[in-house]
């Protein structure tokens, strides 16, 4: 999942972490992809608006 789908699906940066429970801080530091357990909550959390895509990630965990 692309960071930007994310943002623009919850409007901004701020709102999305709010979502998560994070910071914007740590939305700010996920780089072009959000993190794969990031992706899943979010997946979750739209009821399948936004899909987890694990072709998008190297199989490396980041952290979040």
């Amino acid at each position: 999942m692309k960071t930007s789908m994310a943002i623009a699906h919850f409007k901004t940066a701020t709102a999305l972490a709010k979502a998560l429970g994070i910071s914007k801080s740590s939305v700010s530091q996920w780089g072009d992809n959000v993190p794969p357990l990031r992706a899943y909550q979010l997946e979750r959390i739209t009821n399948g608006q936004l899909t987890a895509d694990d072709s998008q990630n190297d199989g490396e965990q980041q952290a979040a």
